[in-house]
């Protein structure tokens, strides 16, 4: 299969260089160091959705949290950085949603404490705020502070089909 690059973008790549852990942030998440590759992406979608005709092309997968549901840049605006992408998560456990509508509202999710697994699972009222990863977004996000809530809502606006276009595709 034809790879994609899964170097990280350098501002990714320097959020996953922070030393965060569960117990001190809250949030359920296993940063990688780069991209998982094209063939690793193919196997993962088809045993999510018991569908063999799908490749996982559309995804850059980041991370995972502790059952190993995975959180992704979804491929979906045309000619866009990885950045500019929307933030998605697919659950161990069928899990499955928009969690922010780019990297930038993705850094104020994470400072108020919510990550991928938390945003999908229990909404925006879950998280305490994390320093390191506020002085991070507000040093770091191109947009203003958000909340959980205005985050998740924004993207659930802007991507209200995602869920349902991914479970049509579930053999």
């Amino acid at each position: 299969m034809s790879g994609f690059d899964v170097k990280f973008p350098k501002l990714l790549a320097q959020l996953h260089a922070l030393d965060l852990d569960y117990d001190d942030s809250g949030i359920d998440f296993e940063p990688y160091q780069e991209f998982q590759s094209a063939d690793d992406n193919a196997e993962w979608i088809q045993a999510w959705t018991g569908n063999s005709a799908l490749d996982g092309a559309e995804y850059r997968v980041f991370g995972q949290d502790g059952t190993g549901g995975y959180a992704a840049f979804w491929m979906v605006r045309k000619n866009k950085p990885v950045l500019e992408q929307p933030v998605v998560f697919f659950g161990s456990e069928g899990e499955l949603g928009v969690v922010a509508r780019d990297f930038n509202d993705y850094l104020w999710l994470l400072a108020a404490g919510v990550g991928p697994f938390e945003a999908v699972a229990y909404g925006p009222d879950e998280g305490e705020p994390v320093e390191a990863l506020r002085q991070f977004a507000a040093s770091n996000a191109a947009a203003a502070e958000k909340s959980p809530a205005a985050v998740l809502g924004a993207a659930r606006s802007e991507f209200p089909d995602f869920e349902k276009k991914i479970r049509a595709l579930c053999k």
